[in-house]
């Protein structure tokens, strides 16, 4: 028995952000002193290190389980199952419901239940839940949703991943126009067929004796600011050298494991987290097995959506698959590779044959 993706859905919200919107922000230190260089400069050096020139933003009026919404009901139209016969709907975020213009974060119920109901779900054994695993939380979804396929207690799983990165953020760090908001869906069944498709090797791990704080909840820069508001907050330069460490090397293990061999692969999915980041590790996956990286292995849609966390792989996923990145494909056969890194911290792949 194999776990089979049957329906993808995303949402990207219609808000577009660009990097203007930033130039009257005024951004500091970790000491609350103002940045010495002006916001033209600073902005143009964030698009040289991760790509982004755009991103996307959730209106004013919805939340991470409005999105979340939307795109499981995509995939599940995608698919054509009945939303009645789900077994768990897994929701991956990390902020739950954060209104516009508020401070509190509200995951009571669940956002999975808010999807359930939303959904109209009558069937009370659909067993909703959420799932707090940083940036690789939907992937390990997934993971979970492989898990209760193969042991035999479900057949249908929807795996969501959705996050509204703009509610929680420190206007005064830079780092800040990194963020973005947006949600993606899967379908994922029970896989008896002869076409040898579905998930054919995981690996997840998390690293947390000196790595616990490299993504962490952190105070304003601006001293004047509340103390006991909260904002989300990374040391790059740590996260970049540990991805660059550790990442390749955990590809390698789960796809070493699927029993393919690397001219085999066809696509790489990976979070997308920082566009520079993101090629280093990929470039890196490949020098271990002597390689040199493929041309078009790896898409890329953060300059224009920027980082939504969870929502990353799942929405390019769905765009890839509804064919709406004109350079990417993914046909019948191939061979993908999934791989996430984020706060825990945590890392997780799994190897998909399509």
């Amino acid at each position: 028995m194999r776990s089979k993706i049957t329906g993808v859905g995303n949402y990207i919200p219609s808000e577009t952000i660009t990097n203007l919107f930033f130039d009257k922000h005024i951004f500091m230190n970790e000491e609350g002193e103002n940045l010495k260089e002006d916001n033209a400069l600073i902005t143009s050096k964030l698009k040289k290190i991760t790509g982004i020139e755009e991103r996307r933003y959730a209106s004013n009026d919805q939340t991470t389980s409005d999105l979340g919404f939307i795109a499981a009901k995509a995939a599940i139209e995608n698919s054509g199952v009945d939303p009645e016969t789900l077994d768990y709907i897994i929701f991956a975020h990390n902020f739950g419901d954060v209104r516009f213009g508020t401070i509190q974060s509200d995951m009571v119920p669940s956002l999975a239940s808010r999807v359930k109901h939303l959904l109209q779900i009558k069937n009370n054994f659909c067993v909703a839940y959420d799932l707090l695993f940083g940036c690789p939380g939907w992937i390990e979804g997934i993971i979970q949703a492989n898990a209760f396929i193969k042991s035999g207690i479900a057949k249908k799983c929807l795996v969501i991943g959705a996050e509204t990165l703009s509610r929680v953020v420190d206007i005064h760090d830079r780092d800040s126009m990194i963020y973005a908001d947006g949600a993606g869906a899967v379908v994922v069944e029970a896989n008896s067929e002869e076409d040898d498709s579905g998930i054919k090797s995981h690996l997840s791990a998390s690293y947390t004796l000196n790595e616990k704080d490299y993504l962490n909840f952190g105070k304003s820069y601006n001293n004047e600011s509340c103390p006991d508001i909260r904002y989300i907050k990374m040391d790059g330069r740590k996260i970049y050298e540990f991805a660059l460490s550790n990442v390749p090397v955990a590809m390698k293990k789960c796809f070493d494991d699927s029993g393919y061999s690397i001219d085999q692969l066809d696509k790489i999915i990976i979070h997308q987290a920082n566009e520079k980041m993101d090629e280093a590790i990929v470039q890196r996956f490949y020098q271990l097995y002597e390689k040199s990286m493929p041309q078009d292995i790896m898409p890329m849609v953060i300059s224009k959506l920027g980082n939504s966390s969870v929502a990353t792989i799942p929405s390019l996923l769905a765009m890839i698959l509804n064919n709406e990145l004109p350079s990417h494909s993914i046909q019948k056969g191939d061979i993908v590779l999934f791989a996430s890194v984020g706060a825990g911290m945590n890392i997780n792949a799994f190897v998909y044959k399509f």
